[in-house]
């Protein structure tokens, strides 16, 4: 759609960044403010308008410091497309190309982060539907950014997506027939949490004649036994994230983020009721004692505002400076 070197409007493509089902990015540099912006352009550019605006509106009520900020959208030349924050790093699924499964420490403090950013969408009413390996970015400085909400649709009455969308390797097993849930998005973060601690995939994309064997959990073995490393009660972890009824699953991200922390200190929250010998962490425990710590420090502080005049406030302000009414 663009090339090297082409101004579109403010923007000037640097390099081609990649291109999936919905779209291609490219990295820009906004010339009026000489920053670096991520473009995506959706290939299917003759729709109607409205459409075309669903996923930057659906990303403008996400705010969130692990998921890719939307900047605005746009219309130059006649191509639609959308400005976004530009990750310097890498996905996952590069560095899982590259390393394989994995460090334990590193890899659980990624699965924070992500169960962070997924939470954050689900309580706002969001699903991601195609949560994976390849669209999860790591910045240079590890903060962890869940991108490419482009599936994504707004579970607000009806009781689930009911369009057939994502990728068969991490979806669930609802997902194949039309029903996704938010239960589904953490079944496609344990299918991301076992290729991150194995460094492969828990099964080979799903035939259809596989996928009655899929919805009876025939499919999947426990992640410890490709990797004796890992310790019991995560292998648990991700074994209910994955389990193929969704009641037995986790219903939200925040309850698997609690029981990784809570793992580290010999035992599961919720899984431990299940297994009655649970394997300490304590040869990991040095490298995961910060992990909580290190994700509230990159946690963005809630911003606060004048009850009166709506405008911003210090942090510790006790009276607005714009207004003067004592808060």
């Amino acid at each position: 759609m663009f090339f090297r070197g082409q101004i579109v409007g403010k923007y000037k493509i640097l390099s081609t960044v990649g291109s999936g089902g919905f779209g291609s990015v490219y990295l820009a540099e906004d010339t009026w403010i000489d920053k670096k912006v991520a473009l995506k352009v959706p290939h299917k550019q003759t729709v109607d308008f409205g459409e075309l605006l669903r996923e930057p509106r659906l990303l403008a009520t996400l705010n969130h410091p692990n998921i890719v900020t939307i900047l605005t959208a746009e219309k130059q030349e006649n191509v639609f497309f959308i400005v976004m924050e530009f990750v310097a790093g890498e996905t996952i699924e590069t560095i899982i190309a590259r390393e394989g499964a994995i460090e334990l420490g590193r890899a659980l403090d990624y699965i924070c982060q992500i169960c962070n950013a997924v939470d954050h969408a689900h309580r706002h009413g969001v699903i991601h539907r195609d949560l994976r390996p390849s669209n999860v970015l790591v910045a240079e400085n590890g903060l962890v950014k869940v991108a490419d909400f482009g599936t994504s649709r707004f579970l607000e009455i009806a009781a689930h997506g009911n369009t057939i969308i994502g990728s068969p390797p991490y979806m669930a097993p609802e997902q194949f027939h039309g029903k996704a849930v938010f239960a589904s998005d953490i079944y496609s973060l344990g299918v991301t949490m076992y290729q991150m601690l194995t460094g492969v995939l828990p099964y080979a994309t799903p035939a259809p004649a596989d996928l009655e064997r899929l919805m009876r959990g025939e499919l999947l073995s426990a992640p410890r036994s490709k990797n004796p490393k890992i310790p019991t009660p995560i292998s648990d972890i991700v074994v209910k994230a994955m389990a193929p009824q969704i009641g037995a699953r986790y219903q939200r991200a925040s309850e698997l983020l609690d029981d990784v922390l809570a793992a580290r200190q010999g035992g599961s929250r919720r899984t431990a009721r299940s297994t009655p010998a649970v394997e300490s962490l304590t040869p990991d425990a040095e490298q995961m004692q910060d992990i909580h710590m290190r994700l509230k420090a990159r946690e963005a502080p809630q911003p606060r505002f004048c009850w009166h005049c709506r405008k911003p406030l210090h942090a510790r302000s006790d009276r607005c400076p714009f207004c003067g009414e004592a808060q």
